[in-house]
């Protein structure tokens, strides 16, 4: 129930326990809130994209502390403690909740558009991959999470893709 002194709290998690603990902490009736956003994962010689929490080990509670039986969340199975100052929990600005579930999709994953963060014509160097060390110019987005680069391979330039993550400013 929301009463006018309903906040967001922020709890802490034990290592890659935020789902278990969100599901314990549903159970005794609080409001969970657990961001998440896509990661690449890589694993024998393949990647992932797998929803991941925006903030490992952390989990947004929301209760009202005055009449809430809040020490409760300190022995969650799954929490490591419950973020406090002076003994009492500490209050998250309702604007940060808002501001992340604006940004969700359908799916509730959270979104960041990034702009380019290279200007055409920039030198960059290739960081991984097959190509790893290479210099190049930067040409522009191929989509979403791919740049186009200029490399000098056997003595002219070849338009190549790579991932965003693999390139780097010279």
């Amino acid at each position: 129930m929301r009463t006018s002194s309903y906040r967001w709290h922020v709890v802490r998690t034990q290592v890659h326990a935020e789902g278990r603990a969100a599901a314990n902490l549903k159970q005794q009736g609080y409001d969970v809130y657990m961001p998440r956003y896509l990661r690449q994962r890589r694993h024998a010689r393949r990647v992932e994209v797998v929803p991941a929490p925006l903030f490992p080990r952390y989990l947004f509670v929301g209760f009202d502390a005055a009449s809430a039986r809040w020490r409760s969340i300190q022995s969650t199975y799954g929490v490591s403690h419950l973020v406090c100052h002076n003994q009492e929990p500490a209050i998250l600005p309702d604007s940060v909740i808002a501001e992340l579930r604006a940004r969700e999709d359908d799916e509730g994953i959270v979104r960041f558009h990034q702009a380019p963060q290279y200007a055409r014509g920039d030198k960059i160097r290739v960081i991984g991959g097959a190509l790893g060390e290479s210099l190049g110019l930067f040409e522009g987005m191929a989509d979403r999470d791919r740049v186009a680069v200029l490399l000098d391979l056997l003595g002219r330039k070849v338009r190549v893709i790579l991932d965003r993550e693999l390139v780097a400013a010279h």
